[in-house]
């Protein structure tokens, strides 16, 4: 579940293994290239971590990160 804080859209992921988190990480990747929305996000081993917020318009919340979540949420 997506959670709003600190001016950003949050969400853990946690998959089986490393490999099964870096394809959802590239499944992801050609998502947000094809939206020119690109993420904030970390991986360690079966973990990845996402943040979402519009840069252009001073780092907050906008329709864009919402629907870029949206997009992401249809991988899983």
């Amino acid at each position: 579940m997506w959670k709003e804080k600190n001016n950003k859209l949050v969400r853990d992921f946690k998959f089986k293994d490393f490999k099964e988190a870096f394809g959802f990480m590239t499944r992801v990747a050609l998502i947000a290239e094809k939206m020119d929305h690109h993420p904030t996000w970390s991986n360690v081993y079966n973990q990845v971590t996402i943040e979402l917020s519009t840069h252009d318009a001073g780092d907050i919340v906008t329709d864009k990160d919402r629907e870029l979540a949206k997009a992401i949420d249809q991988l899983i």
